[in-house]
């Protein structure tokens, strides 16, 4: 793996493309510095340090900030980051699958350029409302933050200048910052490598890593008068399980053999081979889960900000964002929305169709309808299983939190959104940058591209490969037998 970094050095265009991708990435963590015009962003750094060193939260600004990458803390023009434009993009795909019109126009020649087009369309308009909300947010933000008055009487007012002169420049503000954020995705995705507004998401995501090592270091390592050493250590290798398991799930796919009839055609023969239609256990991906939480978040912030006076309403509200009812009511959804994007996104009827035209069926499977209605159950069986991952993947950081007293900031790393997109976004970029190398004749990451041909020659070498696996998990151990030893060893240095 290390040797696939240095090589992609000795490939001018990979190399030009990996450096072209970084400098871009900087400069969308330099936007996220730029604090909007009129606002006082020493107030929200106070407010947001001193809410996550005393509870480790912020509650529903806490989630915006970190999928922020921490511009809401400064209330940077790149606040709302590209969500608006994700949010978009689903909607209109939801759409095509259902409204026919959509689907024919996205069939037809230049009719994706038009969806993207109704794509930007809904971003600005989505910008709109949600820099309009964010901006009635900053001029009261007791609404929305909850003890950020002893913040304010101490550094002064959050909007110095409150007015509609102030919505209509953060409105403004915002929306260009999103903007010119899909901007640099789109150049991210064709000069560089990799997916421009995935990345963009997973850098942010990243950014806050440090504050959450900073967060656990303090709660875990030993202090005077006490401390949890073990925890470190349990921290530690199940964030390693965590991580393997994700990548598993996320790899993972069921695959369905299809047998192709031979075609005579001249002197050639077509067709009399084997191949596998991968269908993947985790098919949806990220998006029940962005749904679920998009649709218990925003109830929940508009009642905060609307009825923060009201005792009912907020035990509604904390009822949406916490405790037991919470983890049912999102599991449920999670389920719901797995479902429902298989149902939209996979057509079994199309995909029969198009094997029994081009001469192919399932070994044991009649073609046509017997084909779709396999498909249709492997998927649902598929779909189920994902779903459970999904579930307990989203629950699993507010256990931690809640359960062993890690903060929230870092107990996010250990699951949820956050981790799933990190290391969706992780393989996705290493896939391409492997296929380039694999092309030039290079060892990829696994190394696939020499290390097959090798053990072609030379079978014995297969278990050389496995016994270097094999090392490669006992150093893991070793290395978590010695940090527990340090640990221990600097809680009886405090004792």
């Amino acid at each position: 793996m290390i040797s696939a970094f240095f090589n992609i050095r000795k490939i001018p265009e990979l190399r030009n493309r990996v450096i072209f991708t970084l400098l871009l990435l900087v400069v969308v963590r330099l936007g996220s510095s730029i604090t909007c015009p009129g606002v006082n962003a020493s107030v929200l750094q106070q407010f947001f340090s001193s809410e996550v060193n005393s509870s480790g939260g912020g509650g529903v600004a806490a989630l915006f900030n970190m999928f922020s990458g921490g511009a809401l803390e400064k209330c940077a023009i790149f606040s709302l980051g590209v969500m608006p434009y994700i949010s978009a993009s689903i909607m209109i795909q939801l759409l095509t699958a259902v409204i026919p019109q959509l689907g024919k126009l996205a069939k037809e020649d230049g009719g994706r350029q038009k969806i993207m087009q109704y794509t930007r369309y809904a971003t600005i308009m989505l910008c709109i409302f949600q820099g309009a909300l964010l901006a009635k947010s900053l001029q009261n933000p007791g609404s929305l933050l909850h003890n950020i008055e002893k913040t304010i009487e101490v550094y002064g007012p959050l909007v110095p200048n409150p007015g509609t002169g102030f919505v209509v420049m953060t409105v403004i503000s915002l929306t260009a910052g999103t903007m010119f954020l899909m901007w640099l995705g789109d150049q991210i995705t064709e000069r560089g490598i990799g997916n421009g507004m995935s990345l963009i998401i997973s850098v942010g995501i990243l950014s806050l890593f440090p504050a959450a090592l900073v967060q656990a270091w303090k709660t875990v390592v030993p202090t005077v008068g006490g401390g949890q050493p073990i925890l470190l250590v349990f921290m530690v290798a199940f964030l390693v399980l965590v991580i393997a398991g994700v990548i598993c799930i996320t790899q993972a796919q069921r695959r369905i053999s299809v047998q192709y009839a031979k075609r005579v055609v001249g002197r050639k023969v077509y067709g009399g081979q084997t191949q596998y239609m991968p269908l993947k256990v985790n098919y949806a991906g990220v998006m029940p889960i962005i749904f679920a939480q998009a649709i218990l978040v925003f109830p929940s912030s508009i009642i905060q900000m609307m009825w923060s006076d009201s005792p009912a309403a907020n035990r509604f509200a904390a009822f949406l964002s916490e405790g037991w009812g919470h983890y049912a009511i999102i599991g449920l959804m999670i389920f719901f929305f797995s479902y429902f994007w298989v149902a939209t996104q996979f057509r079994p009827q199309e995909i029969a169709d198009d094997l029994k035209k081009q001469g192919g069926y399932i070994p044991g499977i009649r073609p046509g309808k017997a084909t779709a209605d396999f498909l249709d159950n492997t998927m649902t069986r598929l779909t189920f299983a994902g779903a459970i991952f999904l579930t307990i993947i989203t629950i699993l950081p507010q256990l931690l939190s809640q359960g062993m007293g890690i903060p929230p900031l870092a107990a996010q790393f250990f699951g949820g959104t956050s981790i799933l997109i990190v290391v969706g976004v992780v393989l996705d970029t290493m896939r391409q940058i492997e296929t380039h190398l694999i092309q030039r004749h290079y060892d990829g990451f696994l190394r696939k591209g020499k290390m097959r041909g090798r053990f072609d020659r030379n079978p014995n070498q297969m278990g050389e490969a496995a016994t270097n696996t094999a090392l490669i998990w006992v150093a893991i151990a070793a290395s978590i037998v010695i940090l527990a030893g340090i640990v221990f060893l600097m809680n009886g240095q405090a004792k």
